[in-house]
């Protein structure tokens, strides 16, 4: 069957959707654009916020315009949690929950249009863990690979315990299993991905601190970059062995939330703002050319203006090298969505502009803080009008050198010498 995909929100769907395209297209099944009139499209989704749930309803109904007589199946986050919205969308076939998620790739042997749609949704019981790995770029040099799965956090804000499940991991002796696959593979990078990574815990009891040792001693020809770790799982232990690594990129993301204690309490986020504050100042003593990003939110219920200043002026004087803010969003049958004091949605949004603002300030700082540095860089794309070859450092400089088409996609040396609006211009040393 000729079957068109469309994923919605994190790096972890996006893995989890490649995997399922992986194994339908070895069961012989065609991929074919999503746009493209199709016999089957499925649509992974994500509800973190209001708006990830409005996209998918409006995907759902434009692969509908687009191949009217297609099976519709819509898989993930969104469908685990309201799958009553979906159904309600006349065309929709099928909805999988996350236990179901990876049940599609047999269902669609014996599927068949019916009269009215179908369910699979059930409780986060007992889940199991999908491997799931995904390209991250059209050059091939990078693998989001997903170590990790559900959460056991109870920020007030959050849907993800709900809509995913406790956490769960791969099994230790299968990831070392994996990176000696990628050994005979062309990717440079790997990133380790999970929905809370820094919780990965084996069946067999290894930790996410074992993980990185063991890629720290493994010898392998990638580097690896972590995509995000909670602040109160960012041990000392790891920074210490990524210290002195010659494997594991110098580039932390680290979500904050809010710079107020009072709001960090309200959201049941577990440190607290001078913890953060700590914790920054040590990375950067450690690492000095490390990049730091860091995720905040925007407009909590109760977020005073004071409270909001507190948030602005800790960022403010951290050395943090960006920032990806985000605008709070109500999520049904969460504590939050039903606590007081609601900021106005057009206080909310000027906040978030704010803090963008305060992000590319950061990263003109960050990226000015590396000029003269000789850093390993791998071409990905290349611009054959301007001549150039663009790439990302180990420490997450966006960088671009004149050179050849023909440039292969191996790493190589190369020193920063002038910023060029949002990027480092550099040359191959």
């Amino acid at each position: 069957m000729k079957i068109s995909y469309y994923n919605i929100g994190c790096k972890v769907n996006f893995a989890e959707i490649a995997e399922i395209q992986s194994r339908l297209e070895e069961k012989g099944h065609q991929t074919v654009e999503f746009g493209n009139n199709a016999e089957v499209v499925l649509i992974n989704t994500c509800s973190v916020t209001n708006n990830a749930d409005s996209d998918a309803r409006k995907i759902i109904r434009r692969a509908l315009r687009n191949s009217p007589n297609a099976f519709i199946g819509v898989l993930g986050c969104y469908a685990q949690l309201k799958p009553a919205e979906i159904i309600a969308i006349p065309g929709v076939d099928a909805v999988f929950g996350i236990k179901e998620k990876f049940d599609v790739i047999d269902y669609l042997d014996k599927f068949s249009k019916k009269d009215k749609p179908e369910i699979y949704v059930s409780d986060l019981k007992n889940l199991p863990f999908h491997t799931a790995c995904s390209e991250d770029n059209q050059s091939k040099t990078r693998m989001f690979i997903k170590l990790q799965d559900g959460c056991d956090y109870s920020c007030t804000y959050c849907t993800i315990p709900q809509a995913r499940g406790g956490s769960r991991s791969m099994h230790f002796e299968e990831l070392k299993s994996r990176f000696q696959h990628f050994q005979l593979s062309n990717y440079y990078e790997i990133i380790l991905s999970g929905v809370n990574l820094g919780e990965y815990l084996a069946p067999t009891g290894e930790n996410f601190l074992d993980v990185i040792k063991f890629l720290d001693k493994s010898g392998i020809k990638q580097r690896i970059r972590i995509s995000s770790i909670e602040p109160n799982l960012l041990k000392p232990e790891i920074l210490e062995i990524i210290k002195h690594s010659n494997v594991i990129c110098p580039h932390f993301h680290i979500p904050l939330q809010s710079g107020s204690p009072e709001i960090l309490q309200a959201m049941k986020r577990r440190y607290k703002a001078s913890f953060f504050e700590e914790l920054i100042y040590k990375i950067k003593e450690e690492i000095p050319d490390c990049c730091i990003g860091v995720d905040v939110i925007s407009g909590f219920p109760g977020e005073t203006d004071v409270h909001y200043q507190q948030t602005y002026d800790l960022l403010n004087k951290l050395p943090i090298s960006y920032l990806h803010p985000f605008t709070y969003s109500e999520r049904d049958n969460t504590p939050a969505a039903d606590l007081k004091n609601i900021v106005p949605m057009d206080i909310r949004k000027s906040r978030t502009i704010e803090l963008r603002e305060l992000s590319d300030k950061m990263k003109f700082a960050f990226y000015q803080s590396q000029l003269g540095t000789i850093r390993t860089l791998i071409p990905e794309d290349y611009n054959p009008e301007t001549g150039t070859w663009k790439g990302w450092t180990e420490n997450y400089v966006r960088t671009e050198f004149l050179s050849l088409p023909d440039l292969s996609h191996t790493p190589m040396k190369v020193k920063l010498i002038e910023m060029d609006r949002e990027l480092v211009k550099s040359y191959k040393v």
